[in-house]
């Protein structure tokens, strides 16, 4: 192999870096390697198309589409975001809002703390008696927010989970 590496770039090469661009991306996801790879198979194209470009011009070219690739595939993803069944994913708080639960402490003070499932939650409200029935309005970094449950409104319907503890409000 006499001279420069960068000699024996061809449109095969191109491809080649592409597909482990894109193996890359799936070991280590986060949609980055997976613009490379689009960048290194499309500039196996443009080198089919112009053959006697020097390794200099397939680099500058090869780092022009990837850095467009990577900003195109960006905003696009953040217009159209991948849509889940689960829209509460990470967000385990947000599951409780407008549930039903009796508190096993008083809050005093504006605050407490109620077992929720298997955990145990801080929760910020008007001063109640243990025993009283809440309903969760709105969550506030890791504090839920809570109000004297109305006892005309049903609850909010549980999704299928963990087995409920027996502090929850009446079934749905």
């Amino acid at each position: 192999m006499d001279g420069n590496i960068m000699d024996y770039l061809n449109h095969w090469t191109w491809w080649v870096f592409g597909v482990l661009f894109v193996i890359v991306e799936i070991l280590v996801p986060g949609f980055v390697f997976l613009w490379l790879g689009v960048s290194a198979g499309v500039m196996g194209f443009v080198y089919l198309l112009l053959p006697g470009l020097s390794a200099a011009a397939q680099i500058t070219i090869f780092a022009v589409l990837s850095v467009v690739s990577v900003v195109v595939g960006r905003a696009y993803l953040r217009k159209h975001p991948t849509k889940t069944d689960d829209s509460g994913l990470n967000r385990r708080s947000a599951q409780y809002i407008d549930r039903v639960f009796t508190l096993d402490e008083p809050i005093v003070n504006g605050l407490g703390k109620l077992i929720v499932d298997d955990s145990m939650w801080k929760i910020s409200g008007p001063d109640m008696p243990a025993g009283t029935q809440v309903r969760v309005t709105t969550v506030e970094g890791v504090i839920l927010i809570v109000e004297r449950a109305d006892p005309q409104v049903a609850p909010k319907p549980v999704s299928p989970g963990p087995p409920s503890q027996p502090n929850e409000g009446p079934p749905p």
